[in-house]
């Protein structure tokens, strides 16, 4: 592959989880990614070099946490320093809380809108910057169906995940004129350490209103990730793909 066929994208949260499926989901279909994490881990940093033998492509830990906006900023500034384009953003990491509307403090639902929407919001800028001076490129963001369902003890998440959903669609259309595509991804239940806070009751509940009547794996929801990072979704931009399993709410 020459290097201008080289595809080439960013994924937060490449650790673990939705993030880990991605980078090796897209190293397979021969993007180079620049794999997020928030610290450096020497076990994830092997695996990413074996990755990169085994499908022929590269794959560049950066190390940065999200709670952190000048760490987030200088992160980035970093990668977009390389002078490599940059073809596809992926925002999988965020954080999750659970509590009632009465005892989650302003400090904690700032926490949560720090990780899960204000930073996340200053990577986008920064990089859609780069996007739209070569007038391509595409953005997925990786939000929740808390985000669009009303769930007790879920103010901070759900709604650090709303705002993440209505920025998706307003971005879409300031960016449009440069090529650029804006499309989000809305996992339900997903079999990571983050749902590892959810009682077994509560989600009992949930996969019982669900058609599949089971939990996603993360390799499902990078599946859909790919489909919207590529050219199959050509005429997609600002929607939310609902990845839940038919979960039903009437």
């Amino acid at each position: 592959m020459n290097a201008t066929d080289e595809k080439n994208v960013i994924v937060t949260g490449a650790k673990k989880g939705i993030g880990h499926a991605t980078v090796l989901k897209l190293a397979q279909a021969g993007y180079n990614v620049w794999a997020c994490a928030r610290a450096f881990d020497a076990e994830f940093e092997e695996e990413l070099a074996k990755m990169a033998e085994k499908y022929g492509v590269w794959i560049e830990p950066v190390y940065f946490d999200l709670s952190d906006e000048g760490l987030t900023k200088e992160a980035i500034k970093g990668i977009i320093s390389e002078k490599k384009k940059i073809d596809v953003l992926v925002n999988v990491a965020g954080t999750v809380f659970n509590g009632s509307f009465a005892m989650t403090s302003m400090t904690k639902i700032k926490e949560i809108f720090e990780v899960n929407f204000f930073n996340q919001i200053q990577i986008m800028q920064m990089i859609s910057r780069s996007m739209m001076r070569k007038r391509n490129g595409v953005i997925v963001n990786v939000t929740s169906v808390s985000g669009i369902e009303i769930t007790e003890g879920k103010l901070a998440y759900g709604s650090s995940k709303a705002a993440l959903i209505y920025a998706t669609k307003a971005i879409s259309r300031e960016l449009a004129c440069y090529n650029i595509r804006v499309n989000a991804i809305a996992p339900g239940l997903t079999d990571t350490d983050m749902n590892k806070t959810i009682s077994e009751d509560e989600i009992a509940v949930v996969l019982n209103r669900s058609s599949l009547k089971r939990m996603a794996q993360p390799e499902e929801i990078a599946n859909a990730i790919e489909f919207l990072a590529s050219d199959q979704s050509s005429f997609m931009t600002g929607q939310v793909l609902i990845v839940d399993g038919g979960r039903l709410w009437c």
